[in-house]
């Protein structure tokens, strides 16, 4: 990888900076994969997260319409662009999120019962990957965080089943273990294949995987219905 070979780089302990974001400043600094984002123009190295998955499991070869679950900072939508420049992209976050070309963007709650609607009526058709890299706000106990992360795969995956397309694709971020066993025989009630990933570019010591569900088995449906 590009700029492996640089020397590893140190961050002296400022007075107003404790040592845990010290030692945040300086795995960023080492970070190949920070220095890559910057060097390619990504806004965060969870870009390339998505970039892996892509080649290992084809996600965006052929997208027409894509819903992006939690885009801050937007490095995903970047992704979308780039390989599939043609390709309608909705997002929506809590969060500010500078405007990208060629995606809209909702400031908002995915879990407000206006969201989806709003996702529809902007993407004006049923999308062939819905991703998530969404994630509760951690509040420093293991299982009372996973619980919270793995309730918004649940309600991320309800939307994906109600909007796809047939043979269409949903992509979600999970904590270490993957998706919990209901949830998996769900995704395999709805879709041909379902395999969890971690990528190189996730940390080692990250609890993050991903679930990749392909093939969608859902009915027909126009764009019409998509955006009704």
């Amino acid at each position: 990888m590009r700029g492996a070979g640089v020397g590893r780089q140190r961050v002296k302990t400022a007075k107003r900076r404790t040592a845990q974001s010290t030692r945040w400043l300086e795995r960023q600094l080492n970070d190949p994969y920070v220095r890559r984002a910057k060097a390619e123009g990504y806004r965060s190295r969870a870009a390339f997260k998505l970039v892996e998955l892509d080649e290992r499991f084809g996600l965006l070869k052929g997208v027409k319409r894509v819903v992006d679950l939690g885009i801050a900072p937007g490095g995903w939508s970047q992704v979308v662009r780039r390989q599939a420049p043609q390709a309608a992209i909705v997002g929506i976050d809590l969060l500010p999120v500078d405007p990208i070309d060629g995606v809209t963007i909702f400031e908002m709650d995915f879990m407000d019962d206006a969201a989806p609607g709003k996702l529809m009526e902007a993407l004006g058709g049923a999308p062939d990957l819905v991703m998530s890299d969404m994630a509760a706000n951690t509040v420093g106990h293991p299982q009372t965080d996973a619980l919270r992360t793995m309730a918004l795969v649940e309600t991320a995956l309800a939307f994906a089943i109600d909007v796809l397309r047939p043979g269409g694709t949903f992509v979600s971020k999970v904590f270490a273990g993957g998706a919990d066993s209901a949830l998996v025989a769900e995704m395999k009630r709805n879709f041909t294949t379902v395999k969890h990933a971690k990528p190189p570019s996730s940390r080692k010591g990250s609890v993050e995987w991903f679930v990749v569900a392909q093939g969608f088995k859902g009915r027909a449906r126009t764009d019409d219905d998509a955006a009704s």
